[in-house]
């Protein structure tokens, strides 16, 4: 029977907003950089999507990770990938309990709430595959047995975009399975001053803000924000544009159309409204659809990014206001 959905009052935006507050506080405890890092965390969980971090080594990426997930009050769980890790490393397998002379599951890392998935691209297609089934459909199957994991599931995994060597770029169908991708440089100079005074010392621990219910219910009330017509039409038309662009050989696929809906709810819900903006769908573009296209091979050798086709189909499709006029 399916759960009654919580009804999207002002009281509930209010906590929300603070709630994802406290979040991001806690988590500056422990991660030293650009708060909008963890605001975009913060979107993915609302809209129950997962996050790829591509950063180069020793910016924080796992430490980021880790103190989000501190904060939510989940089960945690960390892969390390490896050129020999197998796929059912990550799922589980079946084993023989010699007491009771059956097989019996021994489940997997994946059987949990937040998933690490660190320096995924270092495994092969194979292996990273066996992620595919779980980001999409929050299920796995198991020698033709399926087991549906628990909820709220959310994969964060890393990437280190300069090292070629022993690594497997990731195939493009698991790419889209990311509801974002964010690039982590480095950190600002006041940034990076202040890293090298805290770490000296152990940092405090971070604070549980939230639980699995509360994250359960948060993503829920996202799922009420209001998008008006006018907003989904802006969304095809960044969509559209993709397809239609000399630089891109695939556009973005109406998954990817989908998926900035559901991002801009979570933004919205977060910023404390129950309705989205056009600067929503702007923020979250080039995040939820610049690695969902694939560009044309002259394009690649330019040095061109999807990230930049993102940001001019911004600054070339209008939004149509609800009385004709553009915004």
């Amino acid at each position: 029977m399916p759960m009654p959905v919580p009804a999207l009052t002002p009281d509930r935006v209010v906590r929300v907003t603070q709630l994802a507050r406290t979040i991001a506080d806690e988590v500056g405890r422990a991660f030293i950089g650009n708060p909008m890092i963890t605001e975009a965390l913060l979107v993915a969980l609302m809209a129950r999507g997962h996050v790829l971090i591509e950063g180069y080594p020793g910016v924080a990426k796992t430490t980021l990770v880790k103190a989000f997930s501190a904060t939510l009050g989940c089960h945690f769980r960390r892969i390390q990938f490896t050129p020999d890790l197998l796929p059912s490393d990550i799922t589980g397998t079946y084993i023989l309990d010699m007491r009771t002379n059956t097989f019996v599951l021994r489940e997997g890392p994946v059987f949990t709430n937040v998933l690490l998935g660190d320096e995924i691209n270092r495994a092969p297609a194979k292996t990273q595959s066996a992620l595919l089934e779980a980001m999409q459909e929050h299920q796995v199957t198991i020698e033709g047995e399926t087991r549906t994991l628990a909820e709220p599931f959310i994969v964060l995994a890393t990437q280190n975009p300069i090292e070629q060597e022993g690594t497997y770029p990731l195939p493009e169908a698991q790419v889209d399975r990311f509801l974002i991708k964010l690039k982590m440089g480095y950190p600002a100079p006041a940034d990076e001053k202040r890293m090298l005074g805290t770490y000296d010392r152990s940092p405090p621990p971070v604070r549980t803000v939230v639980g699995p219910s509360d994250v359960l219910d948060m993503q829920a009330l996202a799922q009420e924000v209001f998008v008006a017509e006018e907003l989904l039409d802006y969304v095809l038309g960044l969509v559209a544009f993709t397809r239609s662009h000399p630089k891109v050989y695939l556009g973005a696929s109406p998954r990817a159309g989908l998926a900035l809906v559901h991002a801009a709810k979570g933004l919205a819900l977060l910023r404390g409204r129950d309705y989205v903006l056009p600067d929503d769908v702007r923020h979250l573009a080039p995040l939820v659809l610049g690695h969902r296209i694939m560009l044309t091979p002259e394009a690649e050798l330019e040095g061109a990014a999807g990230t930049a086709i993102i940001t001019e189909a911004i600054d070339k499709v209008g939004y149509k206001m609800p009385k004709g006029g553009v915004r």
